[in-house]
């Protein structure tokens, strides 16, 4: 019996080492595919337990495979944009449907990020594998339901930026006289205005600012000096008159900026309104004829006692800059993933926009998930349940934007693996033939 059982003894070790022949060889093969782990075999003794414990009975040596799922490729940078690597735990979100929405369609798992779009915008790794992430909305926060369904690019179309926004940097000469006409200057009369022209403005300029269509509408900034530290200021629009309701001849909006004795701003009024300590809130009053509807701007003209906004002081008036935000409609150009998973859609305009969040599916047990084809995983009970986090929170790694992740391979243990292996398979072939010759010498007995 022990004969047969040296047999059998060498027999499991050639399928031992077979396997992890097997496991060696798939780890060379995938040396350089993006994001593999490697896998190893791992032995154990297979033992008959007897009665009798002077008794020895061999039996021999299993292999099973053992995942590295949890081991951290090499980061490396690629050159295209939407080539995305996981720093850390965790894996992206995949589906082998281009159309899949919400829970439909099988979901799998992977690290493999060399996504690129197809012929239809949808991103797709090498493998067919199409990442999963929430379409923001027009406030860039993700939808209530947060339902996932693939990226695609060609849905990002152009996209302007009205104004909103205005930060004066400007300086009015101190030593400007007071005209005649501010003594009748009245900003909301045509006939004692800058707007009409009536009153001269002993200083202006014009801006651009940026309408909800991606237009460019012109505007014009007028001050009077009415007193000592006191100056009239009226917001006039300089485009089509009728583009906005009020007339040409009517200022957008008007009021009083007064200063300190050092030339620092005290406080601005608006007409009709209440003092405040240098910003004020303004209306462009688009007609309907236009297609627009009215635009808030808020305007700040600095801070009391502070020099970085509006100042008086005794040098030439100038607006060194009106700090006006917005753009012109502008097409897409590209797009860059942020270390959260964020995919901001960058527009010729300077414009840039969030459009996706790419979420990290994190997992308990990484080395318990099941491999799939296209270097995907899929989850099991030993593994446990999907957690689906934003990048670099919950203990999910962070996502890196034109970057890959490499194989975990080592070639030079892989090589010397290879030896081993076939040294213990040569041994084993060794057990085979000794037993074999000792069964031959052993049926010679009757001869």
């Amino acid at each position: 019996m022990s004969l047969y059982g040296a047999l059998f003894t060498g027999i499991s070790s050639l399928n031992a080492n077979s396997q992890a022949l097997s496991a060696t060889s798939n780890n060379i093969a995938n040396v350089n595919t993006v994001g593999y782990k490697t896998d190893q075999a791992q032995f154990s003794t297979l033992l008959t337990t007897l009665s009798n414990p002077t008794t020895f009975a061999a039996g021999g040596v299993t292999a099973s495979r053992q995942q590295n799922v949890d081991q951290q490729g090499l980061i490396q940078a690629s050159s295209a944009s939407t080539d995305l690597a996981i720093s850390g735990n965790g894996f992206f979100v995949s589906s082998r449907d281009a159309n899949a929405t919400g829970n439909s369609g099988q979901q799998l798992y992977t690290r493999a990020g060399a996504f690129r779009p197809d012929g239809g915008g949808f991103l797709r790794n090498t493998a067919g594998l199409y990442p999963r992430g929430g379409q923001l909305d027009a406030n860039c926060n993700l939808p209530a339901a947060r339902s996932l369904g693939t990226i695609n690019l060609n849905n990002l179309t152009g996209t302007a930026q009205p104004t909103t926004q205005m930060n004066l940097q400007a300086n009015l000469q101190a030593s400007q006289a007071v005209g005649a006409a501010a003594a009748t200057y009245v900003p909301t009369v045509a006939a004692t205005n800058m707007a009409s022209g009536a009153v001269t403005a002993d200083f202006e300029r014009t801006f651009q600012v940026y309408d909800s269509q991606g237009g460019a509408q012109q505007m014009r900034l007028s001050f009077i000096k009415t007193a000592a530290n006191t100056w009239g200021y009226e917001f006039i629009y300089d485009g089509n008159p009728a583009n906005v309701s009020t007339g040409a001849t009517s200022p957008i909006a008007s009021g009083t900026v007064t200063f300190n004795t050092d030339g620092t701003l005290n406080q601005v009024t608006p007409t009709g309104g209440a003092a405040t300590a240098g910003q004020i809130a303004l209306t462009i009053p688009f007609s309907a004829a236009s297609g627009l509807s009215s635009q808030p701007v808020t305007v700040n003209f600095g801070s009391s006692g502070q020099v970085a906004g509006m100042t008086q002081f005794d040098s030439s008036s100038t607006i060194v800059s009106a700090g006006v935000n917005g753009a012109l409609f502008g097409g897409l150009t590209g797009v860059k993933i942020s270390d959260d998973g964020t995919v901001l859609a960058i527009f010729d305009n300077g414009v840039q926009r969030k459009v996706y969040q790419i979420p990290v599916a994190t997992f308990a047990n990484q080395d318990g998930l099941i491999s799939s084809n296209g270097n995907s995983y899929l989850p099991s009970q030993d593994s446990g349940p999907v957690s689906l986090v934003i990048a670099g929170t919950g203990g999910a790694g962070t996502v890196a934007g034109n970057a890959l992740e490499s194989s975990t391979v080592d070639l030079a243990k892989e090589f010397t693996d290879l030896i081993t292996t076939q040294r213990a398979y040569s041994a084993a072939t060794r057990i085979i033939t000794t037993s074999d010759d000792m069964l031959q010498e052993l049926m010679q007995i009757k001869r």
